[in-house]
Parts: C-alpha cells; sequence; structure tokens
C-alpha cells in the first residue's frame, strides 16, 4: 500500500473533544482534510458552531456537540450523539483539558477535582464508551490522547501547575495501560505530548515566561497551528498501525534539556 493510502482517512469517523479552537480544532482540520468526518465537542456552543463552520467551508463533514465531558453523565450521551449522525467512531482524539495555577500548599481541592475529571477521568470514560461500543465488536480503531510535556517533568520556574502536571502523567501512563490491554482487539492507543503552544489557555502564562520557554527551546519558536497535524495524522492512520502504547513529544525539543 503507498504512503498515501496509508494516511488516508476517507471514510473513517474522528471525534475530537475540546476541538472548537487550538490544538483540538487544528487536528480536527487535519483529520477532516485527510478525508474523515469530524465530530467536536466543547463546552461553548458559540464556539462549536464557528468552528463548524470553518470546517464546512473546508469541505469537511463535520457536527458540532456542546458538552461538558467533566460531568461523567454526560460521556454516554456524546457517543450517542456522534453515532446518530454518523453511525459509529474510528478515532478518538482525547483533548479536551483544563488546568488551574496555584501553589502545591495553597491548592484549592475542588479546583483538583475539576482538573482531574476532565483531564483524566473523560479520557478514560470516553475511551471506555467508545471502546466498549464500537472499537472492540469491530476489531479495530485508533485512540489518540493528548497529554503535555508538562506530565513528563517538572515546571520551569513561574509555573504552579501540579494538578495539570498530575493528570497529564496520568494520561501517559493510562496510554501505555490502555494499549497493553486493548492490543488483542486491534486497538491502537498513543499519545501525542505538546509543548508550549499559544492558546487561550497558556495566554497569561507565556506573557509572563514565553521569553524564557522559546530561549529553552533547541528550535527556538513556540507551536504553531499546524505542528500538531502531522502527529495526529499519523496517530489515526494506518501508517502507524505497528505503533501502540507511545508518547510522541512535539515541543521544538525543549524537554532535551
Amino acid at each position: 500500500m503507498s504512503l498515501k493510502n496509508l494516511l488516508d482517512l476517507t471514510g473513517k469517523v474522528a471525534l475530537v473533544t475540546g476541538g472548537s479552537r487550538g490544538l483540538g480544532f487544528q487536528m480536527a482540520e487535519a483529520l477532516g482534510e485527510m478525508g474523515a468526518k469530524v465530530a467536536i465537542t466543547a463546552r461553548k456552543a458559540a464556539e462549536l458552531e464557528v468552528a463548524e463552520r470553518k470546517l464546512a467551508a473546508q469541505g469537511v463533514e463535520a457536527v458540532a456537540v456542546p458538552v461538558d465531558l467533566g460531568r461523567r453523565e454526560s460521556i454516554a450521551p456524546t457517543v450517542d450523539a456522534v453515532a446518530a449522525r454518523f453511525g459509529t467512531i474510528d478515532i478518538l482524539v482525547n483533548n479536551a483539558g483544563t488546568t488551574w495555577g496555584a501553589a502545591a500548599e495553597d491548592h484549592p481541592a475542588e479546583a483538583w477535582d475539576k482538573v482531574m475529571r476532565l483531564n483524566l477521568d473523560a479520557t478514560f470514560f470516553l475511551s471506555q464508551e467508545v471502546g466498549r461500543r464500537f472499537m472492540i465488536p469491530r476489531g479495530s480503531g485508533k485512540i489518540v490522547n493528548i497529554a503535555s510535556v508538562a506530565g513528563l517533568a517538572g515546571n520551569p520556574p513561574g509555573m504552579q501547575t501540579i494538578a495539570y502536571n498530575t493528570s497529564k502523567g496520568a494520561v501517559v501512563n493510562l496510554t501505555r495501560a490502555l494499549a497493553a490491554e486493548w492490543g488483542r482487539h486491534g486497538i491502537n492507543v498513543n499519545c501525542i505530548c505538546p509543548g508550549f503552544f499559544p492558546s487561550k489557555m497558556t495566554h497569561g502564562l507565556l506573557s509572563a515566561i514565553g521569553d524564557m520557554v522559546i530561549a529553552m527551546t533547541p528550535l527556538g519558536r513556540l507551536g504553531g497551528d499546524e505542528d500538531l497535524k502531522g502527529a495526529v495524522a499519523y496517530l489515526a492512520s494506518e501508517a502507524s498501525r505497528h505503533v501502540t502504547g507511545q508518547c510522541l513529544v512535539v515541543d521544538g525539543g525543549a524537554v532535551l534539556f
């Protein structure tokens, strides 16, 4: 099979959580460009509608599903909504996430719970629901979890995000454990660990330490609007059919230091 055919996603259905803007929308664009039908979720319906229109303008068949995945009871209805439109889910990109800045000794318990519910719990329970209903019966599927370089190490000076780091470290090992368990079902489970990308979530932090981050990055730049497209297309396609349980770091080399 040619590489072009290995990367082709025509006929596949992808669900991208947190897909209305930023990294999620970038990945939804990439999967749509490669031929997939794309469902995107987010909490804010207005932002989702804008994203859905942008995808449609690019020729992507897309559906927007407004939902708060931090509420566990919303998981099954979300999958129901995608199945009602597209019939199945072949590719799941667990991207929705949140953070909270606080010193460890002062971190509010409710903020810790909020971060864990969305970053970790939703990733597992949505994977469980999609896997159980579609991927395991079919004997194939692609799950791409979005962790972070923050899940691989501590923080540079100025960052106090212990709940976020902990949740993303857990996503890294969730990826490995699920890949080991579900490989027998023909399901590939992999992870992308982005470094610093300008986004609504990172705006305040990068305003304070952006210059330092760039100085500590071998490629001398932050992530851009197209820098996750190749990674997610590869991990969602048959080009990565012999890759599972792996974490691909996309950070310009910053993790090397």
